[in-house]
């Protein structure tokens, strides 16, 4: 079994995932864990963090389980995947900053200060995103959208085109460590996915035993994002009544959840919580729109395993 001693971010680099947060989660997790359930897993950022038996991974979008699913199965020859990516990315005249200073991009930055990828990489990156969406089967192509795209989003429209507009980002050397970590992690560990099943149905479709435990890391109730849309009070309402069921059932749990944003509180989180145990968590969100201003917030983990 590996032992998870630095944080590792996820080469998903999705919003709102626990990277940061780790260090403070994995210390009121339980120790000796069987299997650890990752219910709303995103980019997987607690269960890289984990020590674990093994781990079953779920997200009800199932695009990020692909993308999952896809990057398992690079793991076995992971330098040969990011060489092809590299060949990828030239193919379509994207950045690449992991292999040195560009001098056009140096000189956009003299006039762009904080958008100089994104009107370098504009032009190539749509062009990306209407391969992908000829034919989405090409995970790969999507993977380069992750990597390139708005704050490292997957949006997709009603007609279910990918319609992400281009980011200030590219491929660094952060994301080939994280592709590194991530092949290494799925190498020593035995790893399931679940794809696209809503969190009840998933963790009800589950067998429990002794030493198991299971996250949840649900869409924020006051918090905005393209993430957050699907999610409101009855879902959150739901989610608490299961949480009571598995209580019932002796199986262990643990949940990240937001108590106060930006003046606002979830009511509901703050009275269903207190028949169970608590810990405050130190979180500072920056706002994208300025980020020289720290955004106080105060963030809950709540669980019925008391170490």
């Amino acid at each position: 079994m590996k032992k998870a001693q630095r944080t590792i971010r996820s080469p998903l680099f999705y919003v709102g995932d626990k990277y940061k947060l780790m260090p403070q989660l994995k210390n009121l997790f339980p120790q000796n864990i069987k299997t650890f359930y990752d219910v709303f897993c995103g980019g997987g950022s607690a269960s890289l963090n984990i020590v674990a038996e093994s781990y079953v991974l779920n997200d009800i979008n199932d695009k990020i389980i692909e993308l999952h699913q896809f990057l398992q199965e690079q793991a076995n020859d992971i330098e040969q995947f990011i060489e092809s990516m590299h060949k990828l990315i030239n193919k379509y005249g994207l950045s690449l900053s992991e292999i040195g200073k560009n001098n056009e991009i140096e000189n956009l930055k003299k006039v762009h200060i904080k958008t100089y990828f994104s009107k370098y990489n504009k032009e190539p990156y749509m062009n990306l995103r209407t391969d992908y969406n000829k034919n989405q089967s090409k995970t790969e192509l999507l993977y380069l959208l992750l990597i390139y795209g708005f704050n490292h989003m997957i949006r997709f429209n009603a007609q279910g085109q990918f319609n992400l507009p281009v980011g200030n980002v590219d491929w660094n050397k952060n994301v080939s460590a994280a592709l590194r970590n991530y092949a290494s992690w799925i190498a020593h560990n035995t790893v399931k996915l679940s794809k696209g099943l809503d969190f009840e149905a998933f963790v009800l479709s589950q067998t429990y035993k002794k030493g198991d435990f299971i996250y949840f890391d649900p869409p924020y109730l006051i918090t905005f994002s393209d993430y957050n849309k699907l999610w409101n009070e009855a879902e959150e309402y739901r989610l608490y009544a299961l949480l009571d069921k598995l209580s019932d059932n002796g199986i262990y749990w643990g949940l990240s959840n937001m108590l106060y944003h930006k003046e606002k509180t979830n009511t509901i989180l703050k009275h269903w919580a207190e028949k169970y145990i608590k810990y405050d968590i130190d979180s500072n969100y920056i706002s994208r729109f300025d980020n020289s201003i720290k955004k106080q917030s105060k963030e809950l983990f709540v669980t019925n395993y008391n170490r």
